[in-house]
């Protein structure tokens, strides 16, 4: 008897795991990953797929769960029955990968639990009230709220508390008990988009790829810069105070990031370019801080890629890696091509662009203050960056002397050459020092260092500094030198009125560059511009500043 109802379970769980709605969409030439309702919603997977498909797939998931309970219920003991739809629901949400591949779907197994709850008062197995309560009370709770998480999780609790007022035994208990765990593991990522405000209501529309002519969607990957910042999303605010109190280490917050995958935490709205077209961008976030960029580069390209699948899935079209993000994989190289079917961009062409743009400007108010550039000397740090480089070509032709300043001489040198041929009346020196900022009257920078590298003692008084680095390159402590100014680099406001329910740092409506190029690039369709490794092409810088401004994306200044 013991063997029989282990094997039952087995089956149950083999039933649950049945790939069938997936194959039946596979051979439609339907892309699974993107039709399922974890994360788009029913009203989107009928959109993509009809009515026809939904309703057959939707019909078989149910039948998974009513054919596990039709077996168990072969040895008439209503506590295998309950267990058997708990298996049932456990393989349907962790099937095994060898039915799946390395991409199984997330659905929310929702129609599993339904086929589970009338298979149990088909045969008895419970009766008929504490079979029609959770559906009862899921309908009450989705009809009132709206969140289809917080009534799948009200009607599985309404469940396990009637299984526990039945004459039944412990193992029907804890398989009730244990059906509510599982859903709740299931739903935590939209218990996170509860709390951030972010997670769709039923008959809201969801922003996908395609569905309406006027609206196009992107999704932007950014990470917290401080710990400070990994408050600013409301589902991790509840941390704040135990740490503060030293109930959770900081430490051990740190070690919590880095075992998060890929989340939505925010959305910009209200962006609206000047021929009419909406664009929708959500916000996504692995929490890594600054420095595991640079100690776990691994790790960071293995979230990136998560998160581009992500995007994908909410139905962005559009891609772009942010911050830090922007330098893994090969700078996104690597993620692309983990992921083919969404474009992904690291943001360095209008970034170069948006300097580009300014570096004259720059240069013309120097000048007017009655400063001479022929004899001025300036300085470009993190000189063997592409953005960094492209601002020692731009400034080398009109000033008297440039001093690359990077980690790589033998790189900086090489550099230089290319510099010094094309501008032979200027003087070029490449170093590693920063003390050698002390000369300059003029201070580009733009590096990938978590942390400032401008400090007091590097600068003189009256120099002007233009800070590209994201986060600051300047400490703020720069600014309280006489007569120097810092000027932020990179910053865009979007057309339309943007709000954002997460502050990016960049000032209210405000964007940085490279997420402005994500947004260009979802609004305008020409996927090929993207820009991906260490190389930046010209015109594709040109064509970033060309368009932003027909959009009507405003620098700032």
């Amino acid at each position: 008897m013991l063997f029989l109802s282990a094997l039952l379970l087995l089956v149950a769980f083999l039933v649950g795991s049945a790939p069938v709605g997936h194959a039946v969409l596979s051979r439609s030439g339907v892309n699974v990953r993107v039709t399922n309702a974890y994360n788009l919603g029913v009203e989107n997977v009928l959109h993509r797929v009809g009515p026809g498909l939904a309703f057959v797939t939707a019909l078989l998931d149910a039948s998974k769960g009513f054919l596990a309970i039709l077996m168990a219920s072969s040895v008439n003991n209503p506590e295998l029955s309950v267990l058997a739809g708990l298996a049932a629901y456990l393989g349907h949400l962790n099937p095994p990968r060898a039915l799946y591949g390395q991409t199984p779907p997330r659905g929310r197994g929702n129609l599993v639990l339904l086929g589970v709850m009338a298979g149990l008062a088909v045969t008895g197995a419970v009766p008929l009230w504490a079979a029609a309560l959770p559906v009862v009370v899921y309908a009450g709770v989705a009809g009132f709220w709206g969140y289809v998480t917080a009534a799948t999780l009200a009607g599985v609790l309404a469940f396990t508390l009637a299984v526990a007022a039945l004459p039944l035994g412990p193992a029907a208990k804890l398989a009730a008990l244990g059906l509510l765990v599982a859903a709740g593991w299931r739903f935590k990522e939209n218990l996170g988009r509860m709390l951030d405000g972010t997670e769709p209501r039923l008959g809201e529309a969801v922003p996908m790829a395609g569905r309406r002519s006027d609206e196009v969607v992107a999704a932007f990957m950014i990470h917290p810069m401080t710990l400070e910042n990994f408050w600013s999303a409301r589902r991790f605010a509840w941390l704040r105070p135990l740490v503060e109190r030293g109930l959770v280490s900081e430490a051990g917050v740190r070690q919590m990031a880095e075992s998060l995958r890929p989340m939505k935490i925010g959305e910009l709205q209200g962006i609206r370019t000047t021929d009419g077209k909406r664009i929708r961008c959500y916000l996504l976030s692995s929490p890594l801080l600054p420095d595991v960029f640079r100690d776990n580069p691994d790790l960071a390209t293995r979230r990136a890629i998560e998160g581009a699948r992500l995007a994908q899935e909410l139905g962005a079209e559009v891609f772009g890696l942010g911050a830090f993000w922007s330098v893994v994989g090969n700078k996104g190289v690597d993620v692309q091509a983990a992921v083919p079917d969404i474009t992904i961009t690291n943001g360095g062409a209008y970034t170069s662009g948006t300097i580009k743009a300014a570096i004259p400007g720059i240069l013309e108010h120097f000048a007017a203050e009655g400063r001479d550039l022929k004899r001025a000397t300036a300085a470009v740090v993190g000189a063997n960056g592409v953005v960094a480089f492209g601002i020692a070509r731009t400034i080398a032709p009109q000033v008297g002397k440039v001093i690359m300043i990077g980690r790589d001489l033998e790189r900086l040198e090489r550099s230089a050459a290319t510099l010094r041929r094309a501008s032979k009346d200027t003087e070029i020196v490449t170093t590693t020092s920063y003390d050698t900022l002390k000369e300059a009257d003029l201070i580009f920078t733009a590096t990938s260092d978590p942390n400032p590298v401008i400090f007091p003692q590097h600068v003189k008084p009256g120099t002007w500094i233009f800070d590209e680095g994201r986060p600051a390159d300047v400490d703020e402590s720069v600014a309280a030198i006489p007569g120097v100014r810092v000027i932020p680099g990179g910053v865009v406001r979007p057309p339309g009125g943007m709000t954002s329910n997460i502050d990016l740092q960049f000032g209210e409506g405000q964007v940085p560059a490279c997420l402005a190029e994500t947004l260009i690039i979802a609004a305008t369709g020409e996927h090929w511009r993207k820009s991906l490794g260490p190389q930046t092409l010209t015109e594709n810088i040109n064509f970033f500043v060309e368009q932003a401004a027909v959009l009507g994306f405003e620098v700032v200044d």
